[in-house]
């Protein structure tokens, strides 16, 4: 009895992993742009991968609508999430309010081990910098921005924060695919002293402080960003 209870456990768990490694590799393909944006997604073909029946999978790809990596629509197939030009005009808008609105939080309710916690994620992200690993970049600093959305301890924001990230992994991994030349090198250390900063400002408990390095941070991605999408941008707060 013992033998069947602990075989029975066993499949579910290795169930378990294995939903959850199809997950983790959707989300890491489409951040890394291995999966273009709007690219249809074959589930039998995932279900094949992973070890998984179609209806799991398909509850799994429902799961990342929710948080915005795939599309699902009727009589198609899913899609990920595409970049329409319409869409990284509010990106651009919305970027800088959400970013500021989830540091300042983060240095309000932040706990001592959530910081422990963003420091580990800087060093791999200074470690990924250093040895110029450019999907390791990608996947840290989406790690290190969704982590401050989980110290702000706001699940109104949070849902925001996710989708917004998405878009700037995808963003940042199609510009900065060779930062071979010093401009762009150099603004790649320059991100990772803001991280360092934003770290310091919600240690201090500093939101102001917060706010400001976190819109800096913001506007020397954006510049990089908008060389390669070109949106028409008007910084909130200016204009009509």
């Amino acid at each position: 009895m013992n033998a069947c209870h602990e075989a029975l456990h066993s499949t579910a768990d290795a169930s378990v992993d294995r939903k959850a490694a199809l997950v983790d590799a959707l989300r890491q393909r489409i951040l890394n742009m291995d999966l273009a944006p709007g690219q249809a997604l074959d589930e039998l073909q995932l279900g094949l991968e992973f070890g998984l029946s179609r209806p799991p999978v398909r509850e799994l790809l429902r799961q990342l609508a929710i948080e915005g990596y795939v599309e699902l629509a009727a009589n198609r197939a899913p899609q990920v999430a595409p970049m329409a030009h319409e869409s990284l005009c509010g990106f651009f808008r919305a970027a800088p309010l959400i970013y500021s609105a989830t540091t300042q939080l983060a240095a309000s309710h932040a706990s001592t081990a959530e910081i422990a916690g963003l420091r580990t994620i800087q060093e791999r992200f200074r470690r990924a910098i250093a040895e110029h690993d450019v999907d390791g970049r990608v996947l840290h600093n989406d790690a290190f921005h969704l982590e401050i959305g989980r110290m702000a301890h706001n699940d109104y924001l949070l849902p925001s924060l996710r989708r917004l990230l998405i878009d700037h992994a995808r963003l940042g991994r199609t510009f900065y695919r060779h930062p071979s030349t010093p401009d762009m090198q150099r603004d790649l250390q320059l991100a990772c002293e803001q991280h360092d900063q934003m770290i310091e400002a919600i240690e201090q408990r500093d939101p102001q402080r917060a706010a400001e390095v976190v819109r800096e941070h913001f506007e020397l991605s954006r510049r990089r960003m908008a060389e390669y999408v070109t949106p028409p941008f008007d910084p909130p707060g200016r204009g009509g």
